[in-house]
């Protein structure tokens, strides 16, 4: 009972670090099988693993891909990630945009003028403006978020 608690603590984990396998039961190597330590929902372990059984053990790529559940591109990805970046570098890293790519420097400069001159003026309005001025859909909380940004020292 104790040991199931510990698994779904971990996977809950996992899936927060968006590192939880999303193919578990595609995983065929024997060491993942039946074992305590190797855990085939771990995709930073099971991606290790694959990277190693090529490289130390000798298998093909085709064939360790297959047997830790991914594509052979997949573990050309993660052979580059690990080359590049070690073991850090098989972490998923979040998708999508990092910043406020919508919010160039023309139109943080507008937000900033459009506010100067009404100070009061809501967010939704100022989404309304760059809309129709850049042709760019920007959410209102990007825009209390860039000035906020903006306060901070």
């Amino acid at each position: 009972m104790a040991t199931d608690r510990r698994k779904e603590d971990k996977h809950s984990a996992l899936r927060q670090e968006a590192s939880l396998n999303p193919r578990p039961d595609a995983v065929t190597h024997p060491l993942f099988r039946d074992r305590e330590f190797f855990d085939s929902h771990d995709l930073l372990q099971v991606k290790y693993e694959m990277l190693r059984a090529v490289r130390v053990d000798k298998w093909s790529i085709s064939e360790a891909a297959k047997a830790f559940g991914f594509s052979r591109p997949s573990f050309y990805q993660a052979q580059a990630a690990f080359e590049q970046g070690g073991l850090a570098g098989l972490i998923p890293r979040k998708t999508g945009p990092r910043s406020g790519h919508k919010l160039t420097p023309a139109v943080i400069e507008f937000l900033g003028q459009a506010r100067v001159a009404e100070p009061t003026v809501r967010a939704e309005r100022l989404a309304r403006l760059v809309h129709q001025n850049f042709g760019v859909q920007v959410h209102p909380r990007s825009i209390e978020r860039q000035f906020l940004r903006q306060k901070k020292p």
